[in-house]
């Protein structure tokens, strides 16, 4: 009978791992090796804390599957997935951290409606369409650095819901690119639009995420809110959102974006409108656009 030196790895969970973390050894990119090493050691513990039955993996890697199939050019399901579990917004607070400590505004997840090419419009302009229902909303708005010296020349996009709580993708009766903009700052870093004060809404619950907040027996509110992505040259991108602190799930957002500073009150103009005043406090760094998940 032939012989080897070789060994079959051990029936022990400890050796089982070791013997997959030796075969990622072999990862050429340091950065994927050491986030595949760490994947490896929290799913292995994972299954044992929870004593993971065959039947319950089986489950949920057709869970992950059903996440695939549920994302289409009108919804990013596995976008979705990240934010109401909390780890969209674990991950842009981890990596905006120095920057807030050094006063920089607060990021919160671009989540899964921010759409490619949204039309550059001059300053001042109005964004929402005649046909869109609603109390005006005046934005006036500042891209600066940590410092508070103007950042001129930066690209802003802002996108929003309706007064009705659905973005123009989501709702054939609203126009193309309705409540979605592009915009330069000025010499001084200033932007400005005139839109519609948004309504809060339920997140897409017509696929898996859906069937896993109803098995959580969890809200699926989201407060009010606009969208902004503030990039220039030199510093890092800033992706965050502006919620109405009077909106009643201001405090119970399902994606637990609503946080600190990013509650505001949007004030009334005294002519039957609202105004609301935010500045966009950038890091030095460098600029990458986050992933857009919308043509």
């Amino acid at each position: 009978m032939a012989t080897t030196d070789r060994s079959l790895p051990s029936t022990n969970p400890e050796a089982l791992l070791a013997a997959v973390l030796q075969a990622n050894e072999g990862t050429a990119n340091p950065r994927l090796k050491q986030v595949l090493a760490a994947g490896i050691r929290h799913l292995h513990a994972f299954a044992l804390e929870v004593d993971l039955a065959p039947q319950e993996l089986q489950a949920g890697l057709d869970f992950l599957v059903a996440i695939g199939k549920a994302t289409g050019p009108r919804k990013h399901e596995g976008i979705l997935l990240a934010d109401i579990l909390g780890l969209a917004t674990l991950v842009q607070l981890r990596s905006a951290r120095h920057a807030i400590e050094a006063g920089g505004t607060e990021p919160a997840l671009v989540g899964p409606f921010w759409r490619a090419n949204q039309p550059l419009r001059p300053n001042g302009t109005t964004i929402s369409s005649p046909s869109t229902p609603g109390p005006r909303l005046q934005v006036f708005g500042r891209v600066t650095a940590l410092d508070g010296s103007p950042i001129a020349g930066a690209r802003v996009e802002t996108w929003q819901a309706s007064p009705k709580g659905m973005y123009e993708n989501q709702d054939p009766e609203q126009e193309d690119m309705n409540l979605r903009a592009r915009f330069e700052t000025d010499e001084d870093g200033r932007f400005s639009f005139v839109s519609v004060r948004p309504a809060g809404y339920p997140v897409p619950i017509d696929g898996p995420c859906g069937e896993l907040l109803a098995a959580q027996g969890r809200k699926v509110m989201r407060p009010a809110h606009l969208h902004f992505i503030a990039a220039a040259e030199g510093y890092r991108v800033l992706a965050t959102q502006f919620f109405d602190i009077e909106d009643p799930n201001a405090f119970e957002d399902v994606v637990f974006g609503a946080v600190g500073s990013l509650l505001r009150r949007f004030e009334p103009d005294g002519e039957g409108g609202y105004r609301l005043e935010v500045e966009l406090r950038l890091e030095p760094g460098e600029t990458r656009l986050p992933h857009c998940p919308l043509p």
